[in-house]
């Protein structure tokens, strides 16, 4: 489709970003789970597995980007459902945040887990529900939409390193008897 042409790269460049981004993730994830914490299903439905899905979706909207559509009407539905899926989990997973007894969520994981998601979600579906109108200024509105997802994801798998290599595993080490050398 003629519309989509002069979007082609930016889409191969943020699809080829929240494919290598996954796999990063899927590495975190295995390094992470040598540090055993208290309550980390829960927390890890509420923070590390909406990384996934973000990058997940980042990469599936590149990919409906990228496919050879005839018209916009697939286009807008594949890219409606997609943000109506997005506003739905993003709602879950602030159920969950408020669940999960492993750690008390600040702002900052407000902002970056919950609201800033769910504003990306639901832009990209208020803009795959006016694509037919206004193409170009739509266009953009979902390039943003994935941007910030790409982005939420990274600040959300770099919280979750950080917070296990400095919080956890310190306390972990803090908390192991130490041996006495004296004896």
């Amino acid at each position: 489709m003629k519309v989509l042409a002069d979007w082609q790269n930016f889409y191969v460049i943020v699809g080829s970003s929240a494919g290598a981004l996954i796999g990063l993730q899927f590495v975190l994830i295995t390094l992470i789970a040598q540090i055993p914490t208290s309550g980390s299903e829960e927390a890890g439905n509420a923070f590390a597995t909406p990384t996934v899905i973000h990058f997940g979706s980042v990469l599936l909207l590149a990919g409906i980007a990228a496919a050879p559509w005839k018209t916009l009407l697939p286009l807008t539905i594949s890219w409606g459902v997609l943000g109506g899926f997005g506003v739905v989990y993003t709602t879950i997973v602030i159920g969950r945040m408020r669940r999960q007894d492993a750690y008390r969520p600040e702002f900052e994981d407000w902002l970056f887990h919950a609201w800033l998601p769910l504003a990306a979600y639901a832009c990209l579906l208020g803009s795959a529900a006016s694509l037919a109108r206004s193409v170009d200024w739509v266009l953009f509105a979902i390039a943003g939409s994935g941007m910030l997802l790409l982005f939420v994801g990274i600040h959300n798998a770099w919280d979750a390193a950080t917070y296990h290599v400095f919080v956890v595993n310190r306390r972990r080490l803090q908390e192991r008897p130490r041996m006495d050398r004296t004896a």
